[in-house]
């Protein structure tokens, strides 16, 4: 059977390569990704490996690239993506790479560290620019005629002044310098700090300097540019003006706390322009060298950034060879790999092919050698995929990876979760919005994928874009069948009801109804879905449409179980486990088909037999309830009915009563045959082999009957006390399967019903949007309607594809789900195998890199 409907058969394989071949090899294999290596090496320290010196530079150089990466985003310069994947490089080019890129390295760090010291002269020179600009404001304010250092010891506030000293402000200021004491020569400091700092470094200046100290400050309007980081800060201008040495000594150690930054600001005007004269030659020097060492960054990171992903991928790709290297084991003459790795049969000859093309490659005369090997061993599973069944296999594994050699529901998966979305989500309309957005994403699929979003929710959205295409698609099936169009219907096929009312009856009147058992029908099914006139009954309309809803429910849930049972008979046959088809299909087939599809056979010959048109006993009012009948026969509960005074019987069909018994004894029947019939055989099959007596082997068949009879042994228990304990085992673990295998078929077929419930959910809430949304935009008339209609249109828009499509299809996504995890695969998925992770450059790249991309 192909791998789509069952894993891959797989088989453990020892590889024997040559020292001088098994890089080129490995990287073949790499290339195939077919090949799954085991660790030969378990005990072995990371550290004490034979290639880890190799996997150490392939760090560094992996290390570089970040920062080179980091460097290149850092500028917004693209980065070129070609889609090839390169081949993995030779060793002996592994230090042209590292060369290449320390010396990129070295020249990019050695560019920031100028660039930097640079940005940071800059930076000190418009600083000292802008204090400039500003102190000389401050000095142009003060009185004419006055010097500078007058005018501002005029606001100097000393202590010795409030003292009552007789060296008060004013006398201060017209003192001559020659006559002012040395401790009270007036001065000042200037300097700059960040804005937000300022009030309190005032706060401080006033309080650590007792109010002897005079601060004006000025913001800088455009921001500086901070060099360590490239942040754009702002920044204030301060003066100080104090007398003494003391408040100096104070003053600076303030600004130093606060990382104030003093610039020199001459007393003189005429030293002030000159100052500034210079300070703007130096900065259009500065800006000169500044472009020629940021155009030379650039130059740099553009040729940088066409090479960098493939560099990224030949690195990843050495790093792997090694890390898989170092899995293998030597041999005693250190001149020969040994590895094992789980390989699926049918690409055995492919393997080998790369192989030989990989010591082709490296020059070795030595051909590998590939033995398949015997092994107790679980094997992985593998299902192969494409970028179509990739997404219905993912739904699969999500629950558990299958077991070794297990029916896949993958396939089947592929048609029955969409059909039972569209159960629940049928609606043409909102359908047609899901397949169309399904439908871009294939049709875009190339630039879509090449695009590499880091959003996570878009990624979802994408991986399954096939199952969301199928959704949208198979939502218009069943919104046909319901004729549900945003909650109004099509009128394609006329209507098979005459009305024998008025327009304006039909339209406003809320308690009209639809009597099949009336002339207004006429006796014949509609073509295709439901009539259209349905929609102008609304008082009988829910009732109609929950009843067909509610049955079609129950009837998708029976097959589906049962078909769910017949997968597990495929897996019993393929086993060769004959005694779990005596023991557990038949039974369970028989308990599942003699209550839950018996009931489905009644739906339809209830459909088939009563009739709202007939009269008598095969009317609509005689047609028995399909729930009353079989909980009356699950309950054997015999109906009282006198068939000379009631002409309704409550059997659909002569004999019923005693079918029903028959159904439900053999029903009952199978719990203990489920029950204790594998225990018991088990068992026996057990006490058969503790006493059958063992067989005298000749010469030529030693080896085969010491396997065999050490393969009895292991299977055997080693004593009576473990014999009964794993007998006491399997009594309560088929105890388990059995009443959960019972009491699930009553609950998983009552789940169900959610088909029926999210569908009456979705049609009642897209009625409510509309009724309560856009009908108010189309009541209106004139251009106000036309406006109003267009605001209202656009909000029910929004909500429809928010609400009715995203949020409703999320929920009836979740419980197809569920209903193919709990209710179908559970009939017969085991799912305790584990997954088949080849070495596949591929898939170690596309991890790598969206690593990198986070």
């Amino acid at each position: 059977m192909g791998s789509l409907f069952r894993s891959e058969e797989m088989t453990l394989c020892q590889l024997f390569l040559q020292s001088e071949a098994a890089y080129a090899c490995v990287s073949e294999l790499g290339e195939l990704g077919l090949v799954q290596f085991r660790d030969l090496n378990p005990d072995v320290n990371a550290f004490q490996r034979k290639f880890v010196n190799e996997v150490r530079r392939c760090d560094e150089m992996e290390r570089k690239l970040r920062y080179l990466e980091k460097e290149i985003k850092k500028d917004g310069i693209p980065m070129l993506d070609t889609g090839d994947s390169p081949e993995a490089p030779q060793p002996r080019e592994m230090i042209d790479l590292e060369a290449t890129f320390e010396k990129l390295e070295n020249e990019l760090r050695e560019v920031n560290q100028n660039a930097e010291a640079l940005k940071r002269n800059f930076l000190e020179l418009t600083e000292l620019k802008h204090i400039l600009r500003k102190t000389q404001v401050f000095f142009d304010e003060q009185e004419g005629g006055m010097n500078t250092t007058e005018s501002m010891t005029r606001a100097l506030i000393t202590d010795e002044s409030r003292s009552g000293n007789a060296m008060g402000t004013v006398q201060l200021g017209f003192l001559e310098k020659s006559q002012e004491p040395e401790e009270f020569l007036p001065c000042f400091v200037a300097g700059v700090i960040l804005r937000e700092r300022l009030p309190a470094f005032e706060r401080m200046l006033w309080r650590a300097c007792r109010g002897n100290v005079f601060l004006r400050q000025a913001m800088i309007e455009s921001p500086l540019e901070d060099p360590s980081n490239g942040d754009n800060v702002y920044k204030s201008v301060f003066i100080i003006f104090f007398q003494g040495d003391q408040l100096k000594t104070r003053v600076k150690k303030i600004c130093e706390g606060f990382r104030a930054t003093l610039y020199p600001c001459p007393e003189a005007p005429s030293d002030r322009r000159e100052m500034a004269m210079g300070v703007m030659t130096r900065i259009e020097d500065l800006n000169t060298v500044l472009g020629q060492t940021q155009d030379h960054r650039h130059r740099v990171l553009v040729a940088a950034a066409k090479n960098l992903k493939n560099w990224f991928v030949k690195v990843r790709k050495i790093k792997a060879i090694y890390h898989t290297l170092n899995l293998f084991n030597l041999d005693v003459t250190q001149k020969c790999l040994i590895a094992e790795c789980w390989v699926p049969v049918l690409d055995i000859e492919t393997i080998q092919i790369a192989l030989r093309r990989g010591t082709e490659r490296s020059g070795s005369s030595v051909p590998p050698i590939l033995n398949r090997m015997q092994t107790f061993e679980n094997p992985p599973t593998y299902n192969r995929t494409n970028k179509f069944t990739n997404a219905f296999q993912a739904l699969i594994d999500a629950y558990g990876i299958a077991s070794y050699r297990e029916m896949n529901p993958a396939p089947y998966t592929i048609i029955t979760f969409p059909f039972l979305f569209a159960v629940m989500f049928g609606d043409l309309g909102h359908g047609s919005i899901m397949a169309l957005f399904g439908l871009w994403m294939v049709l875009k699929e190339k630039p879509l994928a090449a695009k590499k979003s880091d959003n996570e929710i878009w990624n979802i959205f994408f991986g399954g874009r096939y199952i969301i295409f199928l959704m949208g698609c198979f939502s218009m099936y069943t919104g046909l069948i319901y004729n549900d169009v945003f909650s109004k219907s099509l009128n394609i096929f006329g209507s098979h009801w005459r009305i024998n009312y008025n327009t304006s009856t039909v339209m406003t009147n809320k308690v009209l109804q639809l009597d099949p058992g009336t002339e207004d029908y006429l006796q014949y099914p509609y073509p295709f879905g439901m009539d259209p006139v349905w929609q102008v009954a609304p008082l009988n309309k829910i009732i109609f449409q929950n009843a067909y809803k509610m049955k079609i429910s129950i009837i998708f849930g029976v097959i589906h179980m049962i078909f769910g049972v017949m997968v597990g008979l495929c897996n019993h046959r393929y086993f060769k486990n004959k005694m779990a088809i005596y023991c557990e299909f038949i039974p369970q087939i028989i308990f599942l088909v003699f209550l839950f599809f018996y009931m489905v056979l009644m739906m339809f010959i209830k459909w088939v037999r009563f009739s709202a048109s007939n009269d008598g006993a095969f009317s609509e009012n005689c047609a028995p309830s399909i729930l009353i009948t079989f909980i009356n026969m699950v309950l054997m509960k015999s109906v009282d009915w006198d068939p000379e005074t009631d002409i309704c019987s409550p059997y659909m069909f002569s004999g019923q009563a005693a079918l029903q018994k028959f159904l439900v004894i053999v029903a009952v029947l199978c719990i203990p045959w489920m029950l204790l019939a594998k225990p018991i055989l088990i068992a026996r099959s057990r006490k058969n082999e503790h006493h059958q007596p063992i067989v005298p082997v000749e010469n030529g068949d030693a080896e085969n009957g010491l396997n065999a009879q050490s393969a009895v042994a292991q299977q055997a228990p080693a004593g009576g006390h473990e014999e009964e304990e794993e007998m006491s085992e399997i009594y309560i673990h088929q105890g388990i399967h059995t009443i959960e295998y019972v009491l699930g078929s009553i609950s998983h077929t009552a789940s169900y019903l959610r088909l029926w419930a999210l569908s009456l959910a979705h049609a009642q809430l897209s009625e409510v949007l509309w009724n309560m949304v856009l009908q108010v935009g189309l009541k209106q008339d004139g251009w106000v309607g036309g406006v109003v209609l267009w605001v209202v249109f656009a909000f029910w828009a929004i909500l429809t594809v928010g609400i009715l499509v995203l949020m409703e299809g999320l929920s009836a996504f979740l419980h197809t789900l569920r209903l193919h995890w709990v209710e179908f695969q559970s009939k017969f998925y085991a799912g305790q195998g584990y997954a088949f992770q080849p070495f596949s450059f591929e898939n170690i790249v596309d991890a790598q890199g969206s690593t990198s991309e986070e």
